[in-house]
């Protein structure tokens, strides 16, 4: 009988111990478990933070291309100009906005600015192109760095008058975006060999010629071209406000 006794009181301390060194041991585990968390969500931190620097500082370094006459598609390049491989930049110009005051290359004197082609009874891409460009507006509205330039490609019918009520109706800020109009050679000329905007079967400016592109252009402080976009893409004007963030940081260092 103390034999049988001995054996339960043994088996009681036995089970005993096992059970609290298996509570030790679980104590051990969440305890190590607290800290592997700890661990992980500092190196996780850490990791998010190393990834931002890393993505900062090639964003800062890539650098928009210049575009030169002779790196744009032959079609969209006067002949006299074609095989020019630097040192190209817009040519000086004289034009009057919705307001009826003077622009020239001395408003943009010091700004990064897009440029385009339109006329203001356009019925097709010209409407998807201005409510673009008001996005543009909209994104860089605060910003004093950057303009737009619109011009009329049928001055004779887009006068002061008719583009200021088109300007009001569209949203257009004048001391953000001009829409211009003027001598129509002039801009037809500008089209052709300063922003290598159009296709040489569209003219050069005659009573009959018609200038009709979707190119938006982007322009550096330097009045050199920086890039191409759709203005009717969305996804390309993504493009372009991204590329006038990553040239705006060029100009920081």
């Amino acid at each position: 009988m103390l034999s049988i006794v001995k054996i339960i009181k043994r088996t009681i301390i036995y089970r005993t111990f096992v059970s609290g060194f298996n509570t030790y041991r679980l104590k051990i585990m969440l305890n190590l478990f607290k800290r592997l968390k700890i661990l992980g969500s500092i190196l996780a931190v850490l990791s998010v933070v190393i990834l931002s620097i890393f993505y900062n500082l090639l964003k800062v370094d890539r650098q928009l291309p210049i575009y030169q006459p002779a790196s744009v598609n032959v079609e969209l390049v006067d002949s006299t100009i074609q095989y020019q491989k630097k040192y190209h930049r817009i040519a000086d110009f004289n034009l009057v906005n919705q307001n009826g005051s003077v622009v020239t290359q001395e408003t943009y004197s010091d700004k990064i600015y897009v440029a385009d082609f339109f006329f203001t009874t356009c019925q097709t891409i010209c409407p998807v192109m201005t409510k673009n460009m008001t996005e543009i507006q909209k994104e860089f509205l605060l910003d004093l760095d950057i303009m737009m330039l619109s011009h009329s490609v049928t001055p004779e019918i887009d006068s002061v008058e008719q583009l200021h009520r088109y300007a009001k109706s569209k949203g257009v800020i004048a001391s953000k975006w001009n829409l211009v109009t003027g001598n129509k050679k002039e801009i037809y000329e500008l089209a052709r060999k300063s922003y290598l905007a159009v296709k040489d079967n569209n003219g050069t400016g005659g009573p009959f010629d018609m200038i009709h592109t979707e190119n938006f252009i982007l322009i550096d402080k330097e009045r050199q071209i920086r890039g191409f976009y759709d203005g009717t893409d969305l996804n390309e004007i993504d493009r372009l406000i991204d590329d006038i963030k990553t040239l705006k940081a060029s100009y920081k260092d």
